[in-house]
């Protein structure tokens, strides 16, 4: 028996899941190692937090489709792996050995000088982690007229947060205030002027306050570049990602930002058996922003060459978009679509990428009978 093992539970392992589902592969084991039942779906997490969808609208249960596979579904989280000798270390402390492995683990959060905020700081990895925190302090917000609440980071991710934070503070406390901080490198620098204009404007005229300063986590808030202090009752941290501590003493070969350098067809550079997409890799023949958009795209393509490599079949480069397209939120059921140097925008927006998210939940949440 051939040994495959996913870990991770994310977009792309959801595509591998029905690949498998569909294509039943004789002679292999198949193991998907998540520390969780269910996967979040990211694109829904800001209108979850404004309020727009209930938890279950936006997370998909992986039991029935690792069932479906004729796969196991182990409940751990890997904390180290040694590409050499084919194995996995678990948080449980148990060791698993592979012949084909695939990381759709997913990135963490930079949190690297906000360390000192201590308790007051929430970063928004792991989704986990930040959806069971989030209720709690939207109960604070209502019992504390004055509260403050920073969010740092300057990407899509940050402004949605932003948005739908401010969405739902307004609902029950029209007195509490929020601020965006960024880096001197701006608010959505990979975006076209036109959008950075259009989310900046709508942003001003909500009343959030936008600061474009590097930051250092203090005990009461955050110490700005200039001297100041921005005093909050939290922060969210929406900061850019971080590999993973155990890829450092993995062997694999990794890019110069730290994350498993992957060719066209995902598979890492330094070992054939290995394979991985989304946050937690870095092509290395194209330039691929960190996006759920790409780990959605790339799942068909790695389904389809992990089933080739147990095959012995040819596989497929999965070639991204040069521009793909972004439906940025903005609490209120009113979205901006960025696309390459095209910008559009207004309530037709949102309801186009609630069509998109539900439908893409959808896809995954309907019965296998």
């Amino acid at each position: 028996m051939k040994k495959l093992v996913l870990v991770g539970g994310g977009h792309a392992h959801l595509f591998v899941l029905k690949y498998l589902l569909e294509h039943h592969l004789e002679g292999v084991q198949i193991t998907l190692i998540t520390p969780d039942y269910f996967q979040i779906y990211s694109g829904m997490l800001p209108g979850w937090i404004a309020g727009h969808y209930a938890l279950e609208n936006i997370q998909i249960d992986l039991r029935p489709w690792v069932k479906a596979a004729h796969a196991t579904l182990m409940l751990d989280t890997m904390v180290g792996v040694n590409a050499d000798s084919r194995s996995i270390r678990l948080v449980s402390g148990r060791v698993i050995q592979y012949d084909l492995l695939s990381l759709d683990t997913g990135s963490e959060t930079n949190i690297s000088g906000l360390e000192f905020i201590g308790k007051r700081l929430l970063p928004v990895k792991p989704l986990s982690n930040f959806i069971g925190t989030w209720p709690r302090l939207l109960d604070e917000i209502q019992k504390k007229p004055d509260y403050a609440l920073v969010i740092v980071g300057g990407g899509a991710a940050s402004v949605e947060i932003a948005f739908s934070v401010h969405f739902a503070m307004q609902k029950v406390n029209t007195h509490a205030k929020i601020c965006l901080v960024f880096s001197e490198t701006g608010l959505l620098a990979s975006h076209p002027i036109k959008v950075r204009q259009q989310i900046t404007e709508r942003m001003q005229r909500l009343g959030i306050q936008l600061i474009s300063h590097r930051v250092t986590g203090v005990e009461n808030g955050v110490l700005l570049s200039n001297g100041h202090t921005v005093v909050a009752d939290v922060v969210i941290a929406a900061t850019g990602a971080q590999p993973p501590d155990w890829l450092s003493t993995s062997g694999l070969i990794l890019s110069n930002d730290g994350f498993i350098a992957v060719d066209a067809f995902q598979r890492s550079v330094s070992h054939a058996n290995v394979f991985a997409t989304g946050d937690v890799c870095s092509r290395q023949d194209v330039s691929v922003t960190r996006s759920g958009v790409h780990a959605v795209h790339a799942g068909p393509f790695l389904a389809k060459n992990l089933c080739a490599v147990l095959s012995d079949h040819v596989l497929q480069s999965y070639q991204p978009h040069r521009s793909p397209l972004y439906l940025i939120s903005c609490g209120d059921q009113y979205a901006v679509a960025s696309w390459g140097k095209f910008s559009y925008r207004g309530y037709w927006v949102w309801r186009w990428k609630n069509y998109i998210d539900r439908g893409f939940v959808r896809k995954f949440s309907r019965s296998l009978q």
